[in-house]
């Protein structure tokens, strides 16, 4: 029976999955028309047919296989068995990418031709495509007649390369599971031969290893990774292992190495490196060290805190309200009031940014989802990333999670009610919040939506949740769950309709079983919340208390500023030593400009163990002194900014002083004020910002 590349890849997809699938499910998955899917599905029908296995075909919901678990897994393993004397397009050209970055020496073409069944023309063309993709990561394609192919380039830039290739194409729920030791059914029946193909460049057992050295050291990490950035380091490490066990070593800037070990991650990355060099019995060059101290440090995505006290985040709020203000011009829709979002951008962009400066990239297996479902918006951020990052090259598949920030905004906002939801979701924080936002719009009774990680499933008490969504299977999961795409189509609300009908039918019953003496648990909830309604209420009131603002006669430089402002704090026992504050206002300084670009402020700001009490103050200058921006230009500052943090301070106090942090940017309005050498009415504009804030966060803790 002869199959055709395309025939098989239908085949494949439509066997793998239990929900229906509409043709231009089908379409976008393997890139063709709606019409050619139709066109092959006539022989796809017979196909089945041989196995007893029918097409079942649903009008305006999709089409699924129909039949027995043998006969699906018996038409599986023929798949998998057949000798590929067909291949599309792309899977040759990751063959031929998997053959070349694996080869040591040049590949002849006719040998290329000769394992892949095709002509050498064939080839040629296809390396053409090979060269685009190449090109993304600074290496080359050799071609001479007698001598063959061979890819030239940097050790790492083919690292980057084989991680991006195995991102881009390997299932994301098959990976997990191989590295979770879940392989035994697939050992005998592994279906997609290119996946086999990617993973053959790493030893299995390899990745076992370095993926159990890199769980225990997640435990020192300040932060939880998303999914996606816990496999890139997996498949990065294990790819380093090959090379390394093959004597392809890579290097570093000395320089560089040595602005990384001053890194809280690069303690971490050496833990790793130390646990492989025993695994492994090899030593490991340090430059290793620093290639996953960036990874590290490019991972924080989804519970990192940032905020905006901090300068690298203020300098990303910046750039985030400049993009927000672009985009809500475009849409004709005023979305810079929405803190939400400006949050979820600064958390997002820093390590995006970081990413993309070291050209790590990232994979968005949702890219041609919400190119296919967004195209205007998509259009719209894109442009406005273009205009607000002029001087980076921004991926597409780093805008497409740009795209779905806004776009979680954009669907509004809806009331949350009775029953809560475990979402577990490993395609970035703005999937996430769109599927949250999409989930809430669709079952308004829905009290609580809570995004977490694979890694972080088996944590989790799975009986607070009646509802369990996921957009991955979950290896090793018995529960009862539901998977659905992270964009939810119409289909999938149906599909969850049933179960949210069960859940809420069952709510009065449960309420009515409960007694009014057995609330042991909201009692310590309502004084918890009380306590943090009380240390709210003690920071914002000392930061109104202290706040003033003085003008001060011209002086040539800001150390003397900085020296006179601090002297003025500790007579008001804000601060215990002047020279120790004022060297780490000037050290900080000295890390990175500032200055708020288009603006005549500059904000000085430090965490002290010198420093007793939270405080922002402002210091008007008689004449400009120069400073260094935040976009590393230079302006003319006449307000000095101070605000001061306890080194110990608790996450409400970096909260509110960040609040003050993002005030700074707010609007021009805001600027306006701040640089007004008004005390009255910066100090009235801050007592109605922070009485606002402080309603906020009283609801925030009531409804919890």
């Amino acid at each position: 029976m002869y199959i055709s590349a395309r025939e098989r890849q239908i085949l494949e997809i439509l066997l793998s999955t239990k929900d229906e699938l509409t043709v231009k499910d089908l379409a976008d998955e393997i890139h063709v028309s709606v019409r050619t899917v139709h066109r092959d599905l006539k022989n796809v029908e017979d196909i089945l047919a041989e196995y007893d296995l029918t097409l079942l075909k649903k009008s305006g919901v999709g089409i699924q296989v129909a039949g027995s678990e043998q006969k699906v897994n018996e038409l599986q393993f023929f798949l998998f068995g057949l000798s590929h004397t067909e291949y599309t397009p792309e899977e040759r050209q990751t063959i031929l990418l998997c053959t070349l970055l694996e080869a040591k020496e040049p590949v002849k073409l006719a040998s290329l031709a000769n394992d892949l069944n095709v002509t050498v023309a064939t080839v040629s063309n296809d390396l053409n495509k090979v060269e685009e993709y190449l090109q993304k990561f600074a290496l080359s394609l050799l071609r001479k007649r007698s001598y063959g192919v061979e890819i030239q380039g940097s050790e790492g830039a083919k690292r980057r390369a084989m991680t991006n290739m195995i991102s881009e194409h390997l299932n994301e729920s098959e990976f997990l599971s191989i590295v979770r030791e879940n392989i035994q059914r697939k050992s005998t029946q592994q279906i997609d031969s290119i996946s086999e193909r990617l993973l053959g460049l790493v030893e299995k057992k390899k990745l076992l290893i370095v993926e159990k050295a890199i769980e225990e050291a997640n435990e020192d990490l300040a932060y939880s990774m998303a999914d996606s950035a816990y496999i890139g380091l997996v498949v990065h490490l294990a790819l380093a292992m090959e090379r390394i066990l093959q004597g392809e070593n890579i290097a570093i800037d000395p320089s560089y190495l040595d602005e990384l070990r001053a890194e809280p991650e690069y303690e971490v990355a050496e833990k790793i490196i130390r646990q492989l060099e025993k695994a492994f019995q090899v030593e490991i060059p340090v430059a290793e060290i620093g290639y996953i101290t960036m990874h590290l440090r490019g991972a924080k995505l989804r519970h990192d805190k940032e905020y905006l006290i901090e300068d690298s985040s203020l300098q990303t709020a910046i750039h985030a309200k400049l993009l927000i203000q672009y985009v809500s011009d475009q849409l004709d829709q005023d979305l810079t009031n929405n803190g939400s979002l400006l949050q979820g951008l600064v958390v997002h962009l820093k390590p995006a940014l970081y990413r993309i400066k070291h050209n790590m990239g990232i994979s968005n297996p949702l890219l041609h989802k919400v190119k296919g479902d967004y195209p205007e918006l998509f259009a719209i951020v894109k442009h406005a990333m273009t205009k607000t990052f002029h001087e980076l090259i921004v991926p597409d598949e780093e805008i497409a999670y740009v795209v779905m920030h806004f776009g979680s905004v954009l669907l509004g906002n809806v009331r949350n009610s009775d029953i809560k939801a475990l979402v577990i979701c490993s395609s970035g924080i703005g999937t996430s919040k769109m599927l949250a936002t999409k989930l809430r719009q669709a079952f308004p009774e829905l009290q609580q939506v809570r995004n977490i990680s694979l890694f972080e499933l088996p944590q989790m008490d799975i009986n607070e949740y009646p509802l369990i969504i996921s957009t991955i299977s979950l290896p090793d999961f018995y529960g009862e769950y539901i998977i659905v795409s992270p964009i939810l189509t119409k289909d999938e609300i149906e599909k969850i309709k049933p179960y949210i009908t069960k859940h809420t039918q069952q709510k009065p019953s449960m309420k009515a079983a409960k007694s009014a003496f057995s609330n042991e648990k909201n009692r310590q909830q309502v004084l918890g919340g009380m306590h943090s309604i009380r240390d709210y209420a003690v920071i914002i009131t000392t930061l109104l208390d202290g706040f003033f603002l003085k003008e001060v006669q011209p002086l040539y430089a800001m150390a003397d500023v900085l020296r006179q402002a601090c002297t003025d704090l500790y007579e008001n026992q804000v601060i215990t030593d002047v020279t120790e504050v004022v060297q780490a206002l000037l050290e900080r300084e000295a890390i990175g400009g500032l200055g708020i670009p288009n603006t005549s402020l500059a904000l000085f700001h430090a965490r002290s163990s010198y420093v007793q009490l939270p405080s922002f103050t402002i210091y008007s200058l008689a004449g400009p002194i120069e400073v260094r921006a935040m976009d590393n230009s230079l302006i003319e500052t006449e307000h000095v900014l101070i605000l001061l943090s306890p080194e110990q301070a608790s996450d409400k106090m970096l909260e509110a002083l960040s609040y003050i942090s993002s005030l700074l940017i707010e609007s021009d309005e805001s600027i306006a004020v701040f640089q007004s050498r008004n005390e009255e009415w910066i100090a009235e504009y801050l007592t109605v910002k922070f009485d606002n804030y402080f309603e906020e966060k009283i609801k925030e803790i009531r409804s919890v």
